[in-house]
């Protein structure tokens, strides 16, 4: 088999499925470069599909977007068109165009990251409060996306900057970021197979009676578009929940996902008479008008943002295999809301 580069799949592709519409409008001007890939199909392949036989050759690209170059006449047989369920005979030339595109308006920028682990296929990144993921509508800059382009430059050729999953601005907490494509690839499918293992903390309003288990679909608020809800038709979210303490008037939650929808936590708490502490976009800066103390009104008076943190993040390591886990502090903001809030309850019991 021939000696193939490694080389990025285009950008713009989010879990190997195009860009919508409006994204493609406030996208970037990206310059281009074409590559072609050759290699021989070895004969242990015969009676494969091409699909499958492309898969095991070119490892660094997903099965499905592998198909979809193949439906887009990017691979040739034997110097002839194919489609995915081409028999191979084994012996046979195939050649892939690959297009890179590299987006040249978003900049590098030296912003600090608290890294926490790093290795030639795999950062993880304990994402503060505040930082926005990626550029978009009111967001053109000082994003995680930019400085990911400043730790590792080569990351500009990797799909959305190698990063494979995404927090809320105002989450804070543990992410997994690919530095190559082949662990690109590897990352969204374990995602995608529900492999990787996330726990969350939250601070909710109310004391959550039990714990449970929160299996209900969730879709763009019929309303306001800006939002998401529990909604008949959305797609498939759960959510399982753990309480840790209880306090007069919050509680203190750990969340395990198995599905990662927008806004998931949130909107599932919410649904349930239970959201999260400081959240203003679903309905939880209401708690602080019971507390006892001034201290504790004024901590949840100026909680800035929903009080959760993405604290234990595990997956299998896209090259070696291994079975990794990492967690992450709690921040001092939410460690001081607890704090305050066990203070409140004993003071209540007195």
């Amino acid at each position: 088999m021939s000696a193939r580069p490694a080389l990025a799949a285009p950008a713009g592709l989010w879990n190997n499925r195009p860009m919508s519409a409006a994204k493609l409008r406030t996208a970037p001007p990206t310059h281009h470069k074409m590559e072609t890939l050759r290699a021989r199909i070895p004969d242990e392949f015969s009676g494969w599909r091409l699909d499958r036989a492309l898969a095991q050759i070119f490892p660094e690209y997903s099965r499905s977007l592998l198909q979809r170059w193949i439906r887009q006449e990017c691979v040739t047989l034997a110097q002839r068109a194919a489609t995915a369920r081409s028999p191979v005979r084994g012996g046979e030339e195939v050649e892939l165009v690959v297009l890179q595109q590299v987006q040249a308006d978003w900049q590098a920028e030296d912003i600090p990251l608290k890294v926490i682990h790093e290795d030639d296929a795999l950062l993880v990144i304990d994402k503060p409060a505040g930082l926005v993921i990626h550029p978009g509508a009111g967001n053109p800059g000082h994003t995680l996306f930019n400085a990911l382009l400043h730790l590792h430059p080569a990351a500009s050729l990797l799909p959305r900057a190698g990063l494979v999953h995404r927090l809320d601005k105002d989450t804070s907490g543990l992410l997994a970021v690919a530095k190559t494509l082949e662990a690109h690839t590897h990352l969204v499918a374990q995602f995608s197979a529900h492999g990787v293992k996330r726990r969350y903390r939250a601070v909710v309003e109310g004391v959550v009676a039990a714990n449970g288990r929160i299996h209900l679909p969730i879709g763009r608020n019929p309303r306001n578009r800006k939002k998401m809800a529990v909604v008949p038709g959305g797609r498939e979210a759960v959510t399982h929940y753990r309480v840790l303490k209880r306090f007069r008037r919050h509680s203190d939650l750990e969340l395990r996902l198995e599905t990662g929808r927008t806004h998931q936590v949130r909107v599932h708490l919410a649904h349930i008479g239970h959201p999260v502490t400081g959240d203003p976009r679903y309905g939880g800066q209401r708690g602080w008008r019971g507390a006892h103390g001034e201290a504790l009104r004024a901590c949840l008076k100026r909680q800035s943002r929903q009080a959760l943190h993405a604290q234990r993040l595990e997956l299998l390591h896209p090259v070696s295999g291994r079975r990794m886990r990492w967690e992450s502090p709690l921040p001092d903001d939410l460690q001081e809301l607890l704090t305050l809030l066990a203070a409140d309850a004993r003071r209540a019991a007195e």
